[in-house]
């Protein structure tokens, strides 16, 4: 089994955070967006994942090297695949192009999810979703009584179905995508100046490829800092409390779930719940809640609530709700 990892969008709608660091590798409970996502997906595919294959843009060396630790830790054969122009879902696929054979997983970087399924590899293509109470901002799909999709509708204006895609398919033959993908990209078949995958599904569903749907239990974005926020509490939820062996907790209160990281340092100060603590991180003197700070900062006397913090943050007497990219200062009174 290959599983293809689109991600070299420029995550715009979460700056500060992704200005030095590329949206997937944000943390949430303490692991990246793209290493979870990865580890949930081999939960539910039956075959190993012996491939992952990462699309990105000119992240750097480091990035690339981080991804693939995730691959390898998962026992899989690290790719590393450039789209250097934002031309699409479909375009973002293709790019990986020589992995797109043998079964196949797509997962776009930007979501996380919880099921209960197992995949079946029989069929030839499953689409996750997930029922939703906004369908008209999302890609969503029709099902006949058989429990197969009979249409793909972009955005739809006026209801028609609320199982909205989630980003995440599966193709039994990979080969065949590969071919859909190329058509559409060297026949021009753009849509607003982007060639979209839903016209590749849907030109395989003419060509009678059956696709059924997965609905999973639970959907979590990470398109901005609530939503992100948000999906830190529920992950904390599911995973429950972790603190490392070498914080350092004095005179304090943790209030459960939460992730504090190696070689981190609670004074005076009550965390949680659903707040995460990178490593290196110092906190004396405040109460923090539903927050994510990364590794290295330096909070004092701060009351944080629905916040995010990047690395190397420092602040002192803050308001309770901020969003502050790496390396910022913010200090009052």
């Amino acid at each position: 089994m290959k599983l293809i990892i689109p991600m070299a969008g420029m995550g715009k709608r979460m700056r500060p955070h992704t200005l030095t660091v590329p949206k997937p590798l944000l943390p949430v409970a303490g692991v990246s967006i793209v290493q979870r996502l990865a580890e949930e997906i081999s939960l539910v595919s039956k075959s190993k994942i012996d491939e992952i294959a990462f699309i990105i843009g000119d992240f750097g060396s480091e990035v690339e090297e981080k991804l693939k630790q995730i691959a390898v830790n998962l026992g899989a054969v690290p790719k590393i695949y450039y789209q250097d122009e934002a031309l699409g879902t479909a375009h973002a696929i293709y790019c990986a192009e020589p992995s797109l054979n043998d079964k196949v997983i797509v997962a776009f970087a930007d979501t996380l999810f919880k099921a209960d399924f197992d995949l079946d590899e029989n069929t030839d293509s499953i689409i996750w979703v997930n029922r939703v109470k906004n369908p008209e901002q999302f890609g969503v799909v029709k099902v006949n009584n058989e429990g197969l999709i009979t249409d793909f509708i972009e955005k739809p204006q006026e209801f028609i179905t609320d199982l909205a895609i989630i980003g995440i398919y599966y193709f039994k033959d990979g080969e065949n995508l590969r071919n859909e993908l190329k058509f559409l990209i060297d026949n021009d078949k753009k849509v607003n100046g982007e060639f979209q995958l839903t016209d590749v599904l849907e030109n395989m569903k003419n060509k009678s490829l059956k696709f059924k749907t997965a609905t999973v239990t639970e959907w979590l974005d990470c398109g901005n800092k609530n939503a992100t926020v948000y999906t830190n509490q529920r992950i904390l939820h599911h995973v429950g409390n972790k603190i490392s062996e070498t914080a350092k907790i004095e005179n304090s209160v943790i209030i459960e779930p939460c992730f504090i990281g190696e070689n981190v340092v609670v004074k005076n100060s009550v965390i949680g719940s659903y707040a995460s603590v990178g490593e290196g991180s110092v906190i004396e003197n405040s109460v923090i809640d539903n927050t994510i700070i990364q590794t290295n900062s330096k909070i004092k006397n701060a009351n944080l609530s629905n916040s995010m913090l990047g690395n190397f943050v420092e602040i002192e007497n803050t308001p309770k709700d901020i969003s502050l990219g790496d390396f910022s200062v913010l200090k009052n009174g």
